[in-house]
């Protein structure tokens, strides 16, 4: 528990606040106030006499009904808590039901009409919306998805649907869109309203949906409904709850404190420090802005708001079950450190901070949208100060996030200046990690942090993700190649300081560790660890890509500029480049090690790697995650230099306790049992090459050469796309002679999220589509 011990300082004036206080006593220790509210005035009368007031919330829990506004007259305040586990405001209400026996094993309870809530909680634990599928942790996106979600046949069962919610992925994966069921059309379809949270739309995703809130759908321990026009709460309760004894809460409030100033008389120097915040409702079907290009829409709220602030501080707090995003620094905010907090099981992103488009010269906000010159704002830089500048997110531990919106990140930053993202652990996440949705305008720092477990539940995308769709970008490349070769400053209007991306450790499964999309200009990335997906730079200008490790993967280059002056250099890597329409090969690749001389033979034919060299990299301790290199390792003779390799995630004692590591990677080359009959682990399943006369006749092969199935494990059976015996021959379309062609090819095109393989079974060649989730 944090010492609450009252301050002796000069000017400080504390205030005590008890859950068991009273409203009427003077809020000192031994007679606390019971209102934060109440303290808040009380704060804003020492303020006005030149006082610093503390408010020190004991030990309890706080419900609000609405959220804690402080202004800029309360400049100063800070508010602590007892720590985490002993001070929590919460967006609930405590609920008194008396249960009746509804039917089967569901039961009912009356309650107060006019109650309205989303979420319900019990005993601490947040119970499941009546849903279709059931919930189901490894059921994958929504924990849970189903085609026929919406089907007549289903929709046809439910007597009262007005109010059901779907969520469905974009059909291209590239987030999630959410809609209230408002009835059913004459032909049983159903009428919805809502799609307004994805910047890029798309029609429904054929397979990934889920329907919840219909009281049809009750049919699982831990499942609830509200009938809101009756006041009846439906509940089957799951083992272990004591009807009679447990605690039930209802999540009613949607924010809870929100610090809110302007540029000309900003809120400063407030400090909120350990408290837990929970509770808060889900924002989905609230009102939602495009962020400029990018594929983002987004809620500008969240439990804790700043907006029109400078040096304020969030410092070891908790933010958990949260319907919607945990923090967000909106607008003009110069000096927010967001510090050391624990951040998990919520609805959206974590920590955001997003400017507003009247910064922004010539705004354009969906992706096939462009100001013309003749019309655009050519001056550089930002137009206003309405955005977030010299803030950091430092030290936080940030897990199972996005858990209902899937266009949601640990970090999201846009609209931004010079934002400092160093020391967190990210990860399981739907989408990226951390994210950078425009160049405007650059300088960030994003170094020694985690990220890993991400693009869990979407496609195309990395751990690290940014866009970069600027005034110079144009969704026709033609006119963009044509705009750029005449202003080649162009891309400097907007980013205009060089992003700085250094000494993280990065792994995502499902996509690249590091991917800079469309148009990201001015980046310098180095000594960083990219433990499976390698790093991809699609077009842009003025990338630095030097000393990184790529551990199993390698350089994605994507229709690249002709003079796009990229630079990828002294970097170790496994895979040939997978380069894909280049106009030009930037200014450098050169001076890298490949793992084979195959690859470095096939860099070299495209032109590029004069210099570089092929060969084992020596690897200090690679099955315990260092990847630092021996002193006779070529790498050093390229001019590779180590970097640190223990230094990744949260510093925080307290954090580092709880806070998980990824994976480390199996090395597909240099492996030491390469040779004989290795067996490799793939995807659940245990495979080798095929290199016995016996192999090669069991199968029915007309040579030696494939990659043998021989378990499938759990996996396998859920995807039902291999079996035992099958043997691999292509994926992709690349011939699969042996167990490190078919790796190889898996590295390079798992972003797709399903390999197309050719496979012989039974001694006939068939096709099949192996999903990799």
């Amino acid at each position: 528990m944090l010492a609450l011990v009252s301050g002796c300082q000069p000017g400080v004036k504390e205030i005590f606040v008890s859950v068991d206080g009273n409203s009427s006593n003077p809020g000192t220790r031994k007679a606390p106030l019971q209102d934060i509210r109440t303290a808040l005035a009380m704060a804003g009368q020492y303020a006005a006499k030149g006082k610093t007031p503390v408010i020190r919330l004991l030990p309890g829990t706080y419900r609000l009904s609405a959220p804690l506004l402080i202004s800029s007259s309360l400049s100063g305040l800070r508010i602590e808590g007892a720590g985490t586990g002993f001070t929590r405001i919460v967006g609930s209400v405590r609920l008194d039901p008396d249960w009746q026996l509804y039917e089967g094993q569901v039961f009912m309870a009356r309650l107060k009409q006019g109650l309205i809530f989303d979420q319900l909680v019990a005993d601490g634990k947040p119970q499941v919306l009546a849903r279709y599928p059931n919930r189901d942790e490894s059921g994958g996106h929504w924990q849970g998805h189903a085609a026929d979600a919406l089907s007549p046949e289903r929709t046809g069962t439910w007597k009262k649907p007005e109010g059901g919610i779907i969520h469905v992925m974009h059909t291209a994966e590239w987030g999630d869109f959410h809609y209230v069921i408002e009835g059913l059309a004459a032909d049983g379809s159903v009428q919805l309203k809502g799609g307004h949270q994805n910047n890029r739309p798309a029609p429904m995703h054929p397979r990934y949906r889920m329907v919840e809130n219909v009281l049809e759908e009750l049919d699982s321990p831990g499942e609830w409904y509200l009938d809101t026009a009756a006041a009846v709460l439906y509940y089957w309760p799951p083992a272990g709850i004591d009807l009679s004894g447990s605690v039930f809460e209802a999540v009613t409030t949607k924010a809870l404190i929100e610090i809110v100033g302007g540029p000309e008389q900003p809120v400063r120097d407030v400090v909120i420090r350990g408290i837990s915040f929970g509770h808060t409702r889900r924002t989905f079907m609230e009102e939602y802005e495009p962020l400029l290009r990018s594929d983002w829409a987004i809620h500008r709220g969240a439990a804790l708001l700043l907006e029109g602030t400078t040096d304020c501080t969030v410092q070891d707090c908790e933010f958990v079950h949260l319907g919607g995003n945990a923090i967000f620094i909106s607008g003009f905010n110069r000096g927010v450190r967001i510090i050391g907090n624990h951040i998990h099981e919520c609805g959206a992103s974590g920590i955001c901070f997003v400017g507003h488009p009247s910064a922004v010269r010539s705004p354009a906000f969906q992706y096939s949208e462009f100001v013309p010159l003749t019309e655009m704002d050519t001056l550089p830089g930002p137009k206003n100060e309405h955005y977030p500048q010299e803030c950091v997110a430092e030290d936080n531990l940030i897990y199972r996030m996005g858990r209902i919106e899937k266009q949601t990140a640990g970090i999201q930053i846009a609209m931004a200046m010079n934002i400092e993202v160093r020391h967190n652990s990210i990860y399981e996440v739907p989408r990226a990690g951390i994210n950078i949705g425009d160049g405007t305008w650059g300088g960030h720092l994003i170094e020694f942090n985690d990220v890993f477990d991400t693009v869990l539940e979407t496609g195309d995308h990395g751990s690290f993700n940014s866009w970069g769709r600027d005034r110079f970008w144009h969704p026709d490349r033609s006119v963009m190649d044509s705009l750029v070769a005449v202003r080649p400053a162009m891309p400097d209007w907007d980013a205009l300081y060089t992003t700085v991306i250094r000494n993280n450790r990065f792994r995502c499964d499902y996509g690249w560790d590091i991917d800079l999309d469309d148009g990201s200009s001015n980046y310098h990335i180095y000594n960083n660890l990219c433990l499976q997906g390698g790093i991809k730079l699609r077009e842009g200008f003025k990338r630095t890509v030097e000393n990184n490790v790529l551990v199993n993967n390698g350089f994605h280059p994507h229709v690249w500029f002709e003079n796009s002056g990229d630079v990828f250099r002294r970097n170790i890597i496994a895979l040939p480049h997978a380069d894909i329409m280049l106009s030009g090969w930037g200014r450098e690749v050169d001076f890298n090690l490949f793992a084979t001389e195959q690859a470095l033979q096939q860099a070299r034919e495209k032109g590029v790697d004069r210099r570089s060299a092929a060969g084992d990299a020596l690897f200090r301790d690679p099955a315990s995650g260092d990847f630092s290199v021996a002193d006779a390792s070529p790498a050093l003779a390229m001019g590779f230099v180590n970097f640190p390799v223990n230094r990744y995630g949260v510093q925080h004692a307290e954090l580092v306790k709880i806070a998980r590591t990824p994976t480390i990677s199996e090395l597909i080359f240099h492996r030491p049992d390469t040779a004989g009959n290795a067996v490799f682990n793939w995807l659940g399943m245990r495979i080798k090459t095929i290199e016995t006369l016996g192999e090669r006749s069991a199968a029915g092969l007309d040579s030696a050469a494939g990659v043998l199935v021989l378990e499938v494990g759990e996996r396998g059976d859920d995807t039902g796309t291999l079996q035992r015996g099958d043997v691999i021959l292509a994926a992709e379309g690349v011939p699969v002679g042996t167990v490190q062609d078919l790796l190889v090819a898996y590295q390079q095109f798992k972003w797709q999220g399903q390999l197309k393989l050719l496979v012989v079974r039974n001694q006939v060649r068939t096709s099949v589509t192996k999903s990799l989730r």
